[in-house]
């Protein structure tokens, strides 16, 4: 008698990924103990992605290629359009899935796990960001949620991600609702954790890393390490895009009209002091929240530019 493995459906998003897709394809079919199907979106591509991901979905049968749906232009749309055109009905889990990584072989099986033992909706983990010089670095974002962090943050690198049946339909339900708005979000996973934290489900981010995270030059977002990552993800903030993010989001899980949010939404100078003195509600590692503090009063002192 054959035991029933969860079944996870496991949306990649492709775009120019022939040096690195079949070794982390490799991995996600390798999964201990579930069932895995994965569908694969490519964003139009000049190295062959889509030729070779065809003609690997032949070999394989639990690996579908999504028709060709135009430019997207960055890794959230593409997801968005995972979770749009997939049908999700006979699957338990839904996992997201970047195309360059190394994922441990019981990395679903342990996040399943999590989530049923501890009761949870959703799960995130650590990573091992990974050089080819061989470098390697723990990115720990496991540090305890807070009140309002997911109004400016995501739970940690989407490509971590799994998320309960219970979970993934009022989340798809909500994303058609507000389709053309979406196409603004920068960060798919930094909603995707917005949307269940707001509307009461409960994530669990796991402390041990799940699977190695390749950094490179193609990176979209990477492991944010040394002055460079630092001074670029200060510049995004400056440039008003941070912010503008933080307005999107709040508008589209329904959070206008808090009492916490009201004080602070229009981001206009007091405002922004005011919040200031929030950060330790809005960040979760400790360094975060003391920046958080310090770019309030920055942009509140010099002007902040939001759209």
């Amino acid at each position: 008698m054959s035991v029933k493995h969860p079944k996870i459906a496991v949306l990649l998003a492709a775009y120019n990924g022939m040096q690195w897709i079949e070794e982390q394809l490799g991995t996600i079919l390798g999964q201990l103990v579930v069932d895995v199907t994965i569908y694969i979106s490519i964003d139009p591509s000049i190295d062959g992605t889509e030729e070779w991901c065809t003609a690997y979905a032949v070999r394989h049968p639990e690996v579908h290629i999504l028709p060709a749906a135009g430019k997207f232009g960055g890794a959230s749309q593409n997801f968005f359009r995972l979770i749009r055109d997939v049908d999700f009905y006979n699957y338990d889990y839904i996992a997201f899935a970047d195309q360059d990584d190394l994922w441990h072989e019981d990395k679903l099986q342990r996040a399943i796990y999590a989530i049923e033992s501890l009761k949870v909706d959703a799960y995130s983990s650590n990573v091992t960001a990974f050089w080819s010089d061989g470098k390697t670095c723990l990115l720990d974002k496991a540090q305890p949620q807070v009140a309002w962090d997911y109004l400016f943050e995501a739970a940690g690198p989407g490509c971590t991600y799994v998320m309960s049946s219970k979970l993934i339909h009022p989340l798809k339900t909500s994303m058609l609702v507000n389709w053309q708005l979406l196409q603004d979000v920068s960060l798919h996973d930094w909603y995707c954790y917005a949307f269940t934290r707001s509307h009461g489900f409960r994530w669990y981010i796991d402390p041990i890393p799940s699977m190695e995270y390749r950094q490179h030059v193609a990176n979209q977002v990477g492991a944010n390490k040394g002055l460079s990552p630092l001074l670029a993800r200060y510049k995004s903030i400056y440039d008003g895009w941070w912010f503008n993010q933080v307005q999107l989001i709040v508008r589209l899980v329904g959070r206008q009209s808090d009492p916490f949010v009201q004080t602070w939404v229009k981001l206009h100078r007091k405002q922004l002091i005011r919040l200031s003195f929030s950060a330790w509600n809005c960040r979760r590692r400790l360094r975060d929240k003391i920046l958080f503090f310090l770019v309030c009063w920055l942009m509140a002192l010099i002007g902040k530019k939001v759209k």
